[in-house]
């Protein structure tokens, strides 16, 4: 999951936040886990989500660890100071959890292999230097399956953030759900190349309402997208975390990534010296991605019921999103009757599906 420069997140916090228990309580010798985040966790959205995961990494290991959290740390050089600064303290597990961290994290673990560095949504890697990410995609196909049911004018809206193979997994997957039950449905798209402006959020969501769609879902961090479908009196879906309370009326769920399940099995590992410089891209089997939340009362029955089933699927790793037959926009098939993309296509994914609305950008 490709994240994220927040151009108004410059200030550096020298340390931010300790382990729930008082210092006199924690192990004098307990390993120290360090989360770097790119904003203030907030009350919703990506780093919302990862603080929420530490948290549950915090309440599984108690005194066993000490957890340091660093906010506002921007995607830049800089961001290699408070590397550096971490593991000079002694910290044995580092956590990067933005994309733009990768290469000045991943210099700072060449420099200290006895510490753990963990980076979200990369690519790269070193023996001391993994990565992880969650695959948001099986959460947006559950979400298209709702919106097909919703939708009165079989016009959905997706507020993308920037043109990478992750944003335009979550597309398709969403398109693909909502075509599944409903196979009139078409969805449009605007682009809006940045992960975090509530304005162009919230414009983006007024010009969609304003084409027809009456679902909207976003790849974008703001909380902008489900508060305007609250005020224009249409659906929407949260993205990264519960949302529910900036639109109670007009949500029908959020697709949540839950963080925890991976954080406490990486601290484990990396506790009993069994860690792996694997990379791990975990989904609705192990628990790391989900449509939460649902709002029942806003959905039909058998919407309620065709989510469930759907995420059944999905949980028992008998079938997943991108399996064929799947066409493309001009009707060509991409993915042949029982074939399934490999993660290796998924992550190059430069293609939409048939019921997407427009030209993918260049």
């Amino acid at each position: 999951m490709l994240k994220k420069t927040i151009l108004t997140a410059f200030a550096v916090a020298a340390t931010c936040g300790t382990a729930a228990l008082a210092p006199s309580a924690q192990a004098a010798d307990a390993p120290g886990v360090a989360f770097v985040y790119l904003a203030n966790p907030g009350d919703a959205g990506w780093t919302f989500a990862h603080d929420q995961g530490s948290r549950a990494a915090e309440a599984k290991f108690g005194n066993r660890i000490k957890i340091t959290r660093v906010e506002n740390v921007p995607e830049s050089a800089d961001s290699e100071r408070v590397f550096r600064d971490l593991a000079n303290k002694g910290n044995k597990i580092i956590i990067a959890t933005s994309f733009g961290y990768q290469d000045f994290a991943l210099k700072v673990a060449k420099d200290f292999p006895d510490t753990v560095f963990l980076h979200a949504t990369g690519y790269k890697k070193a023996p001391n230097f993994g990565t992880y990410d969650v695959r948001m995609y099986q959460g947006a196909y559950l979400a298209g399956v709702a919106a097909g049911y919703a939708t009165k004018t079989n016009t959905l809206g997706f507020v993308a953030s920037v043109p990478i193979p992750e944003v335009v997994r979550n597309i398709n997957a969403y398109t693909l759900g909502a075509r599944s039950v409903n196979p009139k449905v078409h969805t449009k798209v605007i682009w809006i190349n940045s992960w975090f402006d509530p304005g162009k959020e919230k414009q983006a969501a007024e010009t969609l309402i304003g084409q027809g769609a009456d679902v909207l879902i976003q790849n974008t961090d703001s909380t902008a997208t489900l508060a305007t479908a609250e005020a224009k009196k249409v659906h929407a879906f949260g993205w990264d975390s519960n949302m529910q309370k900036f639109g109670p009326h007009a949500h029908l769920g959020s697709v949540e990534a839950n963080w925890g399940v991976y954080y406490t099995a990486a601290i484990q590992q990396v506790l009993d010296g069994k860690w792996k410089n694997e990379p791990v891209w975990w989904g609705i089997p192990q628990k790391a991605v989900d449509l939460g939340d649902v709002n029942a009362s806003a959905l039909p029955a058998e919407a309620v019921k065709a989510v469930a089933a759907k995420r059944e699927s999905i949980a028992s790793g008998k079938w997943d999103v991108f399996t064929g037959p799947i066409k493309d926009q001009t009707g060509a098939v991409k993915v042949p009757d029982g074939k399934v993309l490999t993660d290796p296509e998924l992550q190059r994914l430069n293609w939409y599906v048939e019921g997407v609305d427009g030209a993918l950008p260049k």
